[in-house]
């Protein structure tokens, strides 16, 4: 397995991340846009992940050449991105966000079934692959908080731009790998697996966790520096989150052979829901927002890594990258669309505190249906 080659790709990717998602709202106010409109926008950032990552799936699932459709998407992207120096407009802005995650949200679903695919009959060790995005996210968030108080918001554009040029020079030295061939992989079988429930269920409760995290993802930051906090101390916050994520990833091999999977999401589920109401609540409290922030190790780390896992059970074969691309765009695309979408009026209308409530009764839903529905053989 090219490990050090899969990391890399993780880093730069969700370095971008650690730039994008904290960063980039703040940057869209700075040039004048309000509450809603900052919602929306990121609104189609995640929207494309509703329909690029099934696209881009398809065409990998008849070339079965995954990695080169990641290398083309991963270049598209950074050419996209560029319009971001040539206008500041509503309409412009949004054609270009549209157009630039289009193709980066079609790169990772892809890059998931890849590297489940080079772990083989190892799946339980996708977090010490999956753990260098963390740290990508980290040195991103921590490093880019001074510099951006020093310098501006609209410092982001380039050190983005940057970035996306590395997911790019990683996806380059990536070899292909094939997708295991096995039975059950014909015309009928994915509508055989949506007749499940359990992956039913497992797709809405997802849907719904991401939807959750909408109001954090993308206002979190403003909460905070309207509340006094510098971008260093909102930087430094952002980054302990994920250095628990990292802490989870190591654990997960352990973790899931002691609790499995379906305790895991279970408890990720109301973990999430004590988060939200815990930032609703104690916003002037550092240490509880501190606290607060070491819950991310199960609401996204062990979440994510038991959500891939099931996904990986459940679509087999060259099913595996529609799989992976049904769970980013449940999840991602339409959960985090229209968790923004509802997040930008909600901050509005009902204020921060009321907009994290409403995330964490979200998070209760979740928990309810996938403790109906998912059984624990999973």
């Amino acid at each position: 397995m090219p490990y050090w080659r899969l990391s890399g790709f993780y880093f730069f990717y969700f370095a971008t991340l650690g730039a994008l998602v904290p960063y980039w709202a703040p940057y869209l106010r700075s040039i004048g846009f309000e509450a809603s409109e900052i919602g929306n926008l990121v609104a189609l950032i995640l929207a494309t992940k509703i329909v690029a990552p099934n696209v881009w799936a398809w065409i990998a699932d008849h070339s079965d050449r995954t990695m080169g459709v990641v290398r083309l998407a991963t270049l598209l992207t950074v050419v996209c991105f560029t319009g971001v120096f040539f206008g500041t407009g509503f309409w412009w802005m949004a054609l270009v966000m549209s157009a630039f995650s289009f193709f980066w949200n079609a790169a990772l679903p892809q890059l998931e079934a890849t590297t489940m695919n080079y772990l083989g009959s190892r799946p339980q060790h996708y977090g010490r692959v999956r753990l260098w995005g963390s740290i990508g996210f980290i040195v991103a968030v921590w490093s880019l908080g001074p510099v951006l108080d020093r310098y501006g918001e609209g410092t982001i554009r380039p050190v983005i731009m940057v970035l996306m040029v590395g997911i790019w020079l990683a996806s380059m030295s990536i070899p292909n790998v094939s997708s295991p061939q096995k039975r059950g992989t014909g015309p009928g079988v994915l509508e055989q697996i949506f007749r499940r429930r359990d992956v039913v269920a497992l797709l809405l409760a997802c849907f719904l966790m991401q939807a959750s995290h909408a109001p954090y993802y993308t206002f979190y930051t403003i909460y905070l520096t309207d509340n006094g906090y510098s971008n260093t101390v909102v930087g430094s916050l952002w980054a302990l989150g994920v250095i628990c994520e990292v802490v989870v990833f190591l654990a997960m091999p352990r973790l899931l052979g002691r609790v499995g999977l379906r305790a895991v999401l279970l408890s990720s589920f109301a973990l999430a829901g004590l988060r939200w109401v815990l930032i609703a609540g104690f916003v002037d409290s550092p240490a509880v927002l501190a606290f607060a922030q070491t819950l991310h190790a199960v609401t996204y780390g062990a979440y994510h890594a038991a959500a891939i896992h099931m996904v990986h059970r459940m679509f087999t074969g060259r099913l595996q990258h529609r799989g992976q691309a049904l769970y980013s765009s449940m999840s991602f695309g339409v959960g985090g669309a229209l968790g923004s979408f509802y997040s930008g009026y909600a901050w509005t209308w009902l204020g921060p505190s009321q907009t994290y409530l409403l995330a964490a009764g979200l998070t209760v839903l979740a928990f309810g249906l996938a403790y109906r529905l998912i059984p624990s053989r999973i």
